[in-house]
This record gives C-alpha cells, structure tokens and sequence, in this order.
C-alpha cells in the first residue's frame, strides 16, 4: 500500500500538537494490511520509473488486530489506484465505521470510504486534479465539486492533500473550540482555510457539481 505524505502527516502534525497542548489524552494507532511500513513512493504502475526519494510510515496495527476506534482518518495516494490494495481497507471501514465518533477521509481517501458504501446518500468531495476518476467510484455519493471539505452526519472529506490540513483544523474546531484550533494554529504557524466553499481548484480544474451541471 502506498499513501501521499501530506495527506497522512499533515493532520497528523496538528494532532501530535494537539496531544501537546491538550488536557485530553490523545492515542495513535497506524492500521494497515500488514506491519511492513508504508512506503510514499508510487507504485510501479503509476512510475515505472524507480523513485530514491520517498517516506515510509509504520504500522502499529493490522486490519484484524486494530483496537477500538473513536476516531479513523483515512489518506489517499497513488496506491488507492490499486483496486488488490485498497479492498481489505475498504472492508476495514465497512466494519469498524458503525462504531466511530469520527470518520475523516484526506483528498482521494473518500475514494476508499465510498467503496466501503459508508458514504452512500451522503455528500462528500475529494481531490480535484483526480475528480473525474475519484468520483466513479460511486454514484450512490452526491459528490460536492466545490469545497475544501464536506461534513455529512459524522463524515468528514477533504479535497486534495494540503486540505487534509484544514479538514483537521475544523475538526479539532468542532471537538475542542476555537480556541485550541487557533492555538495550534499559531504553534504551527499555519493560516487556517476556515470557509469549507473555499475552493479555486473547482475553479482551476472546471468543475461543477451534478446538481450544477
């Protein structure tokens, strides 16, 4: 499996300041098929040509041995695009979602998270350079093309990688206050996207949401 950098570390980031900051006791689990680390290097079908710059990521849990959940973000990359790699996560989600307070997904991430047929009924958005190929992975979605994320019940989705960084920002928002978002913030010397509608990559990339068209 192979995920983008940014889309994994960037909430992760603002969480790890988060567990600083706050009085809350924060837990990370890494889950995966497997404990072999997660490499950010694209898979040979996306560049065939070997890349010597890359990050890996290792795992804490597999799919069978993860614990109890409050919380599941999930990131995209290139390795979405391997319909053999992302079927265990998507059954991964299928089984845990019913007992999550959260489920956050980062730009092609929702690709996963619709096949897992959590997202049936519910608007979400994803990234936009990718939209054409992320938004055919269901017609059950009411896929929204202009937003910098989406809140759907207690679905979280984001647009493309960086804005898995204000997905997270208005999440801690919502669960700790405004004030613990602007203080981390602060820390990270990050200017917050804080209007979800902020989107010029919809502009960018010319596109319009179903009900649009």
């Amino acid at each position: 499996m192979y995920a983008e950098a940014l889309d994994a570390f960037g909430p992760l980031d603002a969480l790890n300041t988060l567990a600083k900051v706050s009085t809350h006791t924060l837990k990370l689990f890494v889950i995966a098929a497997t404990l072999d680390p997660v490499s950010t290097k694209p898979p040979s079908f996306v560049s065939p040509t070997p890349i010597a710059f890359s990050e890996s990521i290792v795992p804490t849990h597999t799919f069978e041995t993860a614990p109890q959940l409050d919380v599941l973000i999930v990131p995209g990359g290139w390795g979405i695009r391997d319909p053999d790699a992302v079927q265990g996560l998507a059954d991964f989600i299928a089984k845990v979602y019913p007992s999550l307070k959260y489920l956050i997904s980062v730009c092609t991430g929702a690709v996963v998270v619709a096949k897992a047929g959590v997202l049936d009924g519910k608007r979400a958005t994803t990234n936009k350079r990718s939209w054409e190929w992320a938004t055919s992975s269901s017609e059950k979605v009411e896929w929204v093309a202009r937003a910098r994320w989406v809140v759907d019940g207690n679905i979280w989705t984001s647009s493309g990688v960086s804005a898995g960084i204000d997905v997270i920002f208005a999440w801690i928002k919502e669960v700790y206050g405004e004030n613990t978002a602007t203080e981390i913030a602060n820390i990270l010397e990050y200017e917050r996207h804080t209007d979800p509608s902020w989107d010029p990559f919809s502009d960018l990339y010319d596109l319009l949401s179903p009900s649009e068209g």
